[in-house]
């Protein structure tokens, strides 16, 4: 029989399962989804799912493995994951919700096909967690961090050019107004967005190990630099006599100036990186 006929019964069996899932799940997606809507923090999050189909059209050719078989051992993990939801409604943590969700993907993906059908849907699944919203407790250490940082960071690059600039708290005094850095301007939302397509471009390009690794810390920095740009913008703007603009730049067109930038210096970083990093060939004979 055609191996392609004989896993017939298998990938049906795997599209009930599924659709049993999102039955059992529907009231979290409806939240997550609502939440892309509401939250700009998260506007990037219909951007997941889709990519994370395509991973899994990308890696088709590991379906036709010879070890694509079901194992038992795979509903320890959707055991895990259905326990874990359920803490999560006891404790009321809503970040833990469709965090049990992706731990239920690995296991069904495990039940289903074993190990290798872990190789190959573990990349989409993992790239899932970018839709789990981060617990209020670590989206409020981590804005008031960076709060902070773009804070200081901002007015050394104004005092850099000249520009007359001090920092009392999360506020910066210039020569004849004063700057807030509030809350929705410490730039965690371009980080998580950034972050999630530095961690795309990672998964699709063709680079080792080292600088798929790097691609992905590097969101962080380039991230800040962005919003560190916008910021320091806006004072330059403000000092020139032209408040319409600033005012314009640090609300209006904050995420159209912040996201090219941020693009363009990650396509910076991966041409670096090409001709930093040389492979090593091998001594051995072809």
């Amino acid at each position: 029989m055609d191996p392609q006929s004989a896993r017939k019964p298998l990938f049906l069996a795997a599209f009930v399962a599924l659709s049993a899932l999102v039955w059992a799940y529907w009231g979290t997606l409806v939240d997550i989804c609502v939440r892309w809507v509401d939250d700009p923090q998260y506007s990037h999050g219909f951007f997941v799912p889709v990519f994370s189909g395509y991973l899994l059209w990308r890696r088709r050719e590991h379906l036709w493995a010879n070890d694509f078989r079901p194992r038992w051992w795979g509903l320890g993990a959707v055991l895990v994951g259905t326990g874990l939801r359920f803490v999560g409604h006891v404790f009321y943590q809503p970040w833990i919700d469709p965090t049990s969700l992706i731990i239920v993907l690995f296991g069904l993906a495990a039940t289903a096909g074993g190990r290798r059908a872990v190789v190959w849907s573990g990349p989409a699944i993992l790239f899932l967690a970018f839709t789990v919203p981060l617990p209020y407790r670590v989206q409020m250490m981590l804005g008031g961090t960076l709060q902070r940082v773009a804070t200081l960071t901002s007015t050394y690059a104004l005092q850099t050019l000249g520009v007359p600039a001090v920092a009392e708290g999360n506020v910066i005094l210039l020569s004849e107004t004063t700057l807030g850095i509030v809350e929705a301007c410490n730039g965690l939302s371009m980080l998580v967005t950034f972050f999630a397509l530095a961690t795309g471009v990672a998964i699709l390009a063709k680079r080792s190990l080292v600088e798929r690794v790097a691609i992905v810390a590097s969101a962080v920095p380039i991230a800040v630099i962005a919003n560190v740009a916008r910021i320091t913008l806006t004072g330059v703007l403000f000092e020139a006599n032209q408040g319409e603009w600033a005012r314009a730049v640090f609300h209006d067109f904050a995420g159209l100036l912040m996201m090219p930038l941020a693009i363009a210096l990650l396509l910076g970083e991966l041409f670096i990186l090409k001709r930093s990093l040389i492979p090593v060939a091998s001594d051995a004979p072809a």
